[in-house]
């Protein structure tokens, strides 16, 4: 069986070393780029299974790295981890709307990063024939635009209710155990986004009101999204 190949894109040589051990270490082929230009033609190249990302990068950025990445039929389907030493919420948004799949802030523990990368290797890849839209009764979700209207007027979600309510939506009526929202969702700890992941969906219901009860509690289980035009059927 052929190792996964994950590319490392960051400048920080202390960085490509920590992480280029111990990504060989669970198993995995390794390669790197030390800028965003190099970057692009190894995974044009080598099409690895997943790029981890660095945001501020010499002569090409991240953003522009992930848009190209996207933008590429032959690279559209590459999972992307993008590393950064900004914390702002804006710019997590900014990241996922060029197409990261997750996002990770510096300084990073090597043990939740690890488990962030597994996580993403074991989702099925992207598609471009996915739909980036989602709409149920009123709620309408635009993954692409990072927005949310509920009865047409937009509301304001955080990156990890937005991407929780789109996992739950996309699939409604199928169960999700807090374990998989863990991995489908952000945060810079992923044992501590577990632990809260029943704050984010109270959050969120507030949010959706007066569609709170399309978010059901699965008891013993997790969490469901059902719409009321199914609950009234």
């Amino acid at each position: 069986m052929s190792k996964q190949k994950i590319l490392v894109i960051e400048d920080e040589r202390s960085i490509v070393e920590v992480l280029t051990y111990n990504l060989t270490h669970e198993g995995f082929d390794v390669i790197s780029a030390t800028d965003g230009q190099d970057g692009l033609r190894k995974a044009q190249r080598e099409l690895p299974d997943l790029i981890v990302l660095d945001l501020m990068l010499p002569v090409t950025d991240g953003l522009q790295v992930c848009r190209q990445l996207r933008s590429d039929p032959k690279t559209q389907h590459i999972r992307v981890l993008m590393l950064t030493a900004r914390s702002e919420e804006i710019d997590e948004i900014v990241g996922f709307n060029m197409g990261a799949d997750d996002y990770v802030t510096k300084p990073f523990k090597m043990k939740p990063l690890i488990h962030r990368i597994k996580a993403l290797l074991r989702r099925p890849a992207s598609d471009s024939t996915n739909v980036d839209k989602v709409a149920v009764d009123g709620i309408e979700i635009d993954k692409l635009n990072h927005q949310c209207r509920i009865d047409g007027v937009e509301i304001m979600l955080t990156p990890t209710e937005f991407r929780l309510l789109w996992e739950l939506a996309r699939q409604p009526g199928r169960p999700f155990t807090r374990h998989e929202l863990m991995d489908k969702s952000r945060g810079e700890d992923a044992n501590a986004l577990e632990r809260t992941i029943d704050v984010h969906i109270r959050s969120l219901r507030q949010k959706l009101d007066p569609y709170a009860d399309c978010v059901e509690t699965v008891r013993g289980v997790g969490y469901r999204f059902r719409p009321q035009s199914a609950s009234s059927n």
